[in-house]
């Protein structure tokens, strides 16, 4: 090969990876740099442009892959400043999928290192590997994200919010209310749920899906009541003052993770109804709950500042 023959093979190395409209303006443009650059390299050594001189000019100039991606538009999949977000969510995020696993597995009997080591497996296979699609979803919601704002910047214009707001307002707090005294009601007696829908003619097989253990009742049930009941008052002070303070959040903050470790007993602790099927269904919300309550407190707790020196 002749010097021409490896510049012509370098120029169409970069070229073909432009779009068809850009190549030939690009091949053109980078042809005249390289040529000016080589020819003053070869003044410099004093002797002519030859292919070996014409390889070593290429080499230092830059791979044929860096130098495309100058002339190509940045594809950002997930915006620098969302990279941190994105590493925190996904770690966060697989914590809590990779702990509820092997909470549910836990319920398994234990009764030699054979059975321990055959829960882990069965985490690793059943939770920690299959919970990779998490990251996968961030990647797609980020980069959706970042296409949207880079779309409509306006929309994405940052506004002051008060740290003590009410999300939702009033409305959002009441509603959160009576969803709580509906809790207490099935809570008491999940029965009476149907007795409301069908007026005392569901059928037997139902009442007996729903009807609790005695375990439950003599040991997680009085302390969940108990926790559940304790909100009501926070609630109710919160609407009146229209907002959140310091020591409103201390004790929802406490009231939660208390009533995070209870329903984590439960889930442990044997069955809540007596029929197998009821009892899975509500363990698993339980779990969903579980999980919600720890992200929460996560993402508050992260997003708290307290300017102060080191």
């Amino acid at each position: 090969m002749n010097a021409n023959d490896v510049i012509e093979s370098y120029v169409t190395d970069v070229a073909v990876q432009l779009p068809r409209k850009q190549r030939n303006d690009v091949a053109f443009e980078l042809r005249a740099l390289i040529d000016e650059g080589l020819q003053d390299k070869a003044d410099a050594a004093g002797r002519g442009v030859d292919a070996t001189m014409a390889t070593e000019f290429l080499q230092t100039f830059g791979h044929p892959d860096e130098v495309a991606a100058r002339y190509r538009p940045a594809l950002t999949i997930i915006d620098p400043a969302d990279g941190h977000n994105f590493l925190r969510v996904t770690v966060i995020g697989l914590a809590i999928i990779w702990f509820l696993g092997l909470l549910i597995r836990l319920g398994q009997p234990i009764g030699s290192a054979g059975d321990v080591l055959n829960l882990l497996g069965q985490w690793w296979t059943g939770t920690a590997i299959p919970s990779l699609w998490w990251p996968g979803v961030l990647v797609v919601w980020f980069g959706m994200a970042a296409w949207a704002r880079r779309r409509r910047p306006q929309t994405s214009a940052w506004k002051p919010r008060a740290g003590d707001r009410l999300y939702g307002g009033r409305v959002a707090m009441t509603t959160a209310l009576v969803g709580i005294l509906c809790g207490l009601y099935v809570l008491i007696e999940p029965r009476w749920v149907l007795d409301f829908f069908w007026n005392g003619r569901a059928a037997p097989a139902a009442y007996q899906a729903l009807t609790y253990t005695d375990t439950f009742l003599r040991r997680q049930a009085p302390w969940m009541l108990l926790l559940l009941a304790l909100n009501i008052p926070l609630f109710a002070t919160v609407i009146v003052k229209g907002h959140w303070s310091d020591l409103l959040r201390r004790i929802e903050t406490g009231l939660a993770l208390a009533t995070c470790a209870a329903m984590a007993w439960i889930v442990l602790d044997g069955p809540v109804f007596k029929a197998q099927a009821s009892d899975q269904v509500v363990k698993f919300f339980l779990v969903l709950g579980i999980a919600y309550m720890l992200y929460d407190f996560a993402i508050k707790r992260y997003r708290q500042v307290r300017p102060a020196p080191n």
